[in-house]
C-alpha cells in the first residue's frame, strides 16, 4: 500500500532530538497547518596530517551516534588540487552539532569542513526546499515523510504563496518610556484592546485568540526586549496557559545578544524570541524591516533559505553567504569552518593600483537644472558575473575574464541579479499607487541589499568565499565601467557634473525630457555591456560643499526633485539616523517646499515658502509647541564605556542609564535630550515626566538652523548669517530674487 501524498508550502523547519527534523507545513487543499518528522543524517568533514586523521578515526568508531566513516577526495575552493579528508556520518543534524564542538576542542590542529552549515542550508541543497516552497510528500502514518518533492522555484519572479495567518501583537507605548497600560492586537479578522488588568484576564484572550486564529507570523513591537519576556513572566506566576508556540513540546528559544562589527560600525543586536511551529518578528529587531517590510522579509527567506524569523533579524550579509554555502554544496565543494587563506603579498606600488575603492567624480558645486541620474543597474554585482571574479577562478582582464565557467561567487549571484532586474520590470507595469507595485517593490529591496553586500563580503576577511584580490578587481572593473560611460557622454555633447562608483549626473542644453538622454544611455550600454537605468530627469538638484570647507565639494551631498515631484536627499541631516525626528522632518518639508517649484520662474516663491516654514518650526521650537519625543536624539555607543576618555553626548546618556541597573553593549544605541545646566543630556529610558522648560532649546536651535543651512546654501543664503539670525534674531536674512542667476552661474 502506497504512502498518502500531501501538497503544502514549508513554514518552519528545526532540529528534532530523536526523528532528525521537525518540519511544518501549510496545507493546500484545507488550510490546515500539518507536522511532520523526518530523518536526515548529515556528514561533515576533518583534514589534516594522516597520523591525526587515524587518531580521529580511533576516537569516533566508539561514538554511537556515527553511522560510517570514509577517507575521500574534496575540493577546497582556496586550494589548486584535490584535499584528503575523513567523512563523518551522522545519524541526526542535533548528534552531528554536540559532536563537532567535543572535536574541536580535541582536535584543534585539523582543518574542519561542512561542520557548521544550518539545517535550512542543507536542507535545501539535498532537497531543493526552502521556506514557503510548495512541495509534495509521502508519509507513512505517523506523519514521518518518506519522499519529498519540491513543485516551485525560488526564483519564480510571481510565485503562489500560501494563505499566511499574520497576528500583530504590541504594547500601547514604548515600555522603556512609558507604563503600559494595554495590549493591542490586530488581525485580518479582527482588531482589539487587551487592557492589562490586574486580575490577568488579558493572557485568557490572547490565549484564546492565538488558539482560534492560530497565526503562522506573530508580529510584535519590542517583542524580543520587553512583550514576550513579560508574557512568559506573567504565565509562569498566574501559572495561565499561552500557546505562543504552535509545537507545544517547544519552549520559547532565546538567542543571546550580541555585539559584532560590519562595514566599519560596532552593531549590536538584542536577545531574540524564537518561536516554533510559527514564527515571530519584532518590528523593532527586524534590521530591514523599515525597508522592505514583510513582503520583502519573505523573498528574503525564499532566496537565502534562511528561517523567515532569522531572515527578518539578520543582515543581508548572512544571506548572501548563506546561499554561497548553498552553491558550494551543489557543487560538491567543501565549506570552511573557518578560512585560513591570507592575503597574497604586494609591493607599495601594487597597493596604490589595486586598493583604490570605487570611482568618485568631485560635483560641480551649486545649483544646476534639467540633469538626468543614471546608474549602473547592481554594477558591482553585474561586474562580478560578467568578470567571472570569484575567489577560486583567475581574475579577469578588467572585465573580460578568465575562466567560462562560473565560480562560486558569480553563480550566487546571477540569479539574483537576473530576479531583480525581472521584478524592476514587472513593478512599471503597474500603477505607482497599486498594492501589487508596493509588493514587488519591497521584494526588489530585499535582493538588491543581497546583492549590495556581495561585493563587500568578497574582501571580507572571515568571508567563507572571500578574497581580497577579487574584491579589487571587482573595483577596478567598475572604475573602467565608469570612465567608458563618461567618454560616450562627452563625445555626444553632454557635461559630466557628477560621478560616484555606479552613478553619472548628465547635463547637455536643450535635453530636459527621459527620451532626450535615451540615445546615449543606449551607447553607454554598448560600450561597457552593462545594463543602465534612468533614475529620473531631476527640474533642479544642488551639490553641497563640505561642512569645514565651503570650496571642497563632497561627493554624496546633494539634493533635488525629479520632474515627477519626488524628491532626493543624500548626506543631509534628514538621512542621518542621530538627527532629531522634528528636525529631518523640517528639512524634508524644506526641501519639499522648494520641488514645488516647477520653473526657474516659481523658485523665487518657492524659497520664500521654504523660509515660512522655516520661521514657522523656529517659532514653534521657542514656543515649546514641539513635542520632546521627536526632539530625542538616536545615538550610539561604539565601545564599552570605561574604554572612552573623553566621553560623548550618547555616552553621558549611556552612564546614567548604567547608573540606573541597565547594563550597555557597544554597538547598543542610546536615546537623549539636550537639557540646560549640569547634567547636559538626560537618557530618554530612565522615564519620568520631564519639564519641557529644563530642554536646552538654544541646543536644538543651533541643530535647526544647520539643517535648514544645508538646505539654503545653493540659493544664496550664508549657512553662518542663518544661524546668527536663528540663535539671536536682528540680523537681515538676504532673500536672492533672482534664482536664474544662481542656476545659470551653477
Amino acid at each position: 500500500m502506497s504512502n498518502p501524498t500531501f501538497r503544502g508550502w514549508l513554514l518552519d523547519l528545526y532540529l528534532n532530538q530523536q526523528d532528525g527534523l521537525t518540519l511544518w507545513f501549510i496545507s493546500e487543499t484545507d488550510d490546515r497547518r500539518v507536522c511532520f518528522t523526518q530523518a536526515f543524517p548529515v556528514a561533515f568533514y576533518a583534514a589534516g596530517p594522516r597520523e591525526d586523521l587515524r587518531r580521529l578515526w580511533k576516537r569516533l568508531r566508539k561514538e554511537s551516534c556515527v553511522s560510517a566513516l570514509e577517507r575521500q577526495l574534496k575540493q577546497d575552493v582556496f586550494a589548486a588540487d584535490p584535499v584528503e579528508v575523513l567523512r563523518i556520518d551522522v545519524n541526526t543534524p542535533a548528534h552531528q552539532v554536540e559532536l563537532f564542538h567535543q572535536l574541536e576542542e580535541e582536535f584543534q590542529e585539523l582543518t574542519w569542513y561542512d561542520s557548521d552549515v544550518t539545517i535550512s542550508t542543507r536542507y535545501i541543497s539535498r532537497y531543493g526546499a526552502f521556506p514557503l516552497a510548495l512541495c509534495e510528500l509521502s508519509a507513512d502514518a505517523q506523519n514521518r515523510i518518506q519522499s519529498i518533492q519540491v513543485l516551485n522555484s525560488r526564483w519564480d519572479l510571481m510565485p503562489d504563496l500560501p494563505p499566511l495567518r499574520v497576528m500583530e501583537l504590541a504594547p500601547d507605548v514604548d515600555p522603556a518610556h512609558g507604563s503600559v497600560r494595554a495590549l493591542t492586537l490586530r488581525s485580518d479578522r479582527f482588531s482589539q484592546t487587551l487592557p492589562l488588568s490586574p486580575d490577568g484576564a488579558y493572557l485568557s484572550v490572547l490565549n484564546a485568540a492565538l488558539l482560534d486564529y492560530d497565526p503562522d507570523i506573530l508580529v510584535t513591537d519590542w517583542g524580543d526586549s520587553w512583550l514576550l519576556p513579560f508574557l512568559l513572566h506573567q504565565m509562569e506566576e498566574r501559572r495561565a496557559p499561552l500557546a505562543l508556540n504552535r509545537d507545544a513540546s517547544q519552549p520559547v528559544r532565546w538567542q543571546k545578544e550580541i555585539t559584532y562589527f560590519s562595514y566599519g560600525h560596532i552593531i549590536y543586536r538584542p536577545e531574540e524570541a524564537h518561536l516554533f511551529g510559527r514564527c515571530h518578528i519584532d518590528r523593532k529587531s527586524a534590521m530591514m524591516w523599515s525597508d522592505y517590510s514583510l513582503a520583502g522579509t519573505l523573498e528574503m527567506a525564499r532566496v537565502t533559505t534562511l528561517p523567515i524569523e532569522k531572515a527578518a533579524r539578520v543582515s543581508p550579509g548572512q544571506g548572501i553567504s548563506a546561499m554561497q554555502v548553498i552553491t558550494a554544496l551543489q557543487k560538491d565543494i567543501l565549506v570552511p569552518y573557518q578560512k585560513r587563506q591570507v592575503e597574497e603579498f604586494k609591493s607599495g606600488m601594487q597597493l596604490i593600483q589595486a586598493d583604490r575603492g570605487g570611482m568618485i567624480y568631485q560635483p560641480k558645486l551649486g545649483l544646476h537644472s534639467d540633469v538626468a541620474e543614471v546608474d549602473f543597474v547592481s554594477m558591482y554585482p553585474a561586474v562580478i558575473i560578467r568578470g567571472n571574479i570569484s575567489p577560486e577562478v583567475p581574475l579577469p582582464d578588467v572585465l573580460t575574464p578568465a575562466s567560462e565557467e562560473l565560480g562560486v561567487v558569480p553563480l550566487t549571484l546571477k540569479p539574483i541579479y537576473e530576479k531583480r532586474v525581472a521584478l524592476k520590470t514587472k513593478t512599471r507595469s503597474y500603477p505607482p499607487d497599486h498594492p501589487m507595485a508596493k509588493t514587488l517593490k519591497a521584494r526588489s529591496s530585499a535582493l538588491k541589499w543581497l546583492l549590495v553586500v556581495c561585493f563587500g563580503f568578497l574582501g571580507y576577511k572571515n568571508a567563507r568565499y572571500g578574497r581580497i584580490e577579487a574584491h579589487e578587481a571587482v573595483t577596478k572593473g567598475g572604475r573602467e565601467v565608469l570612465l567608458r560611460a563618461k567618454e560616450v557622454a562627452e563625445e555626444e555633447g553632454f557635461e559630466v557634473l557628477q560621478m560616484y562608483v555606479d552613478a553619472l549626473w548628465l547635463k547637455k542644453k536643450g535635453c530636459s525630457k527621459p527620451e532626450h538622454f535615451e540615445e546615449v544611455m543606449r551607447k553607454i550600454v554598448d560600450r561597457t555591456g552593462l545594463a543602465i537605468a534612468l533614475d529620473g530627469v531631476l527640474r533642479w538638484v544642488a551639490f553641497l560643499p563640505s561642512k569645514t570647507d565651503a570650496r571642497i565639494p563632497i561627493a554624496n551631498r546633494y539634493f533635488g526633485v525629479f520632474q515627477s515631484g519626488e524628491i532626493k536627499v543624500r548626506g543631509l541631516e534628514a538621512r542621518r539616523r542621530d538627527t532629531p525626528r522634528w528636525i529631518g522632518q523640517v528639512q524634508t518639508e524644506m526641501i519639499t517646499c522648494l520641488g514645488q517649484a516647477k520653473t526657474r520662474a516659481e523658485l523665487p516663491d518657492a524659497l520664500r515658502s521654504a523660509l515660512r516654514l522655516y520661521q514657522s518650526a523656529l517659532e514653534a521650537l521657542k514656543a515649546g509647541r514641539v513635542p520632546l519625543d521627536l526632539l530625542v536624539i538616536n545615538g550610539k555607543v561604539s565601545y564599552a564605556l570605561d574604554a572612552y576618555k573623553s566621553a560623548t553626548a550618547a555616552v553621558r546618556a549611556a552612564r546614567q542609564l548604567e547608573s540606573a541597573g541597565m547594563q550597555i553593549r557597544p554597538g547598543q544605541r542610546v536615546r537623549f535630550l539636550y537639557m540646560q545646566g549640569e547634567p547636559d543630556v538626560r537618557a530618554w529610558e530612565l522615564g519620568g515626566k520631564l519639564d519641557p522648560q529644563a530642554v536646552n532649546m538654544h541646543k536644538y536651535m543651533e541643530l535647526l538652523a544647520k539643517a535648514g543651512g544645508s538646505v539654503l546654501l545653493p540659493f544664496g543664503i550664508d549657512p553662518d548669517v542663518l544661524m546668527e539670525w536663528t540663535l539671536k534674531g536682528g540680523v537681515q536674512l538676504p532673500l536672492p530674487i533672482q534664482i536664474a542667476d544662481v542656476l545659470a552661474a551653477g
